[in-house]
């Protein structure tokens, strides 16, 4: 059990600034559920570490937890009406720029579709074409043509807003 303790807490410090930013994409910005969405990451990571037989790298093994828990969510909610992305706009009037850009940009990955926001966030967050191949289970060729897409959609949705 102490085992299990101490390599829980090196995963947890480890990976959290990669699991919170996976989520922050799929909750569209929205802080409270990114939080939500990372604490349910950490606790289906807690209940399936007994069972990690290190097959793939613990970042792999990690990603796709927080993917499968992201899309469980999106799927229990799809028919809920969401408020991810009303923002209020003087508070973004007040933030610097860069941050504008930040909320702009997570909003904008908030309207693609389910696989495509998983593979941008996976891109920005710098994993190799081959994890994120595995992890979405997908073909590298796939990959980079949803790749390509998702970033043209992604432009035209920011364009649109200028």
């Amino acid at each position: 059990m102490k085992d299990l303790n101490r390599q829980f807490e090196t995963y947890y410090n480890e990976y959290q600034d990669m699991v919170h930013t996976l989520c922050l994409g799929y909750s569209k910005g929205d802080q409270d559920l990114t939080n939500d969405l990372v604490q349910e990451t950490f606790i289906n990571l807690w209940k399936a570490l007994p069972k990690f037989e290190a097959r793939s790298s613990p970042k792999t093994w990690i990603y796709r937890i927080c993917v499968n828990t992201c899309l469980l969510h999106i799927r229990k909610n799809k028919n809920k009406k969401t408020e991810a992305l009303e923002t209020n706009h003087s508070g973004i009037a007040e933030e610097p720029r860069t941050d504008k850009n930040y909320t702009e940009l997570y909003q904008a990955i908030g309207q693609l579709k389910e696989l495509d926001r998983i593979i941008i966030m996976l891109v920005l967050d710098d994993l190799k074409y081959a994890e994120i191949a595995e992890i979405t289970g997908i073909t590298e060729s796939n990959l980079r043509v949803k790749i390509l897409r998702a970033k043209q959609k992604l432009n035209k949705i920011l364009s649109h807003g200028r």
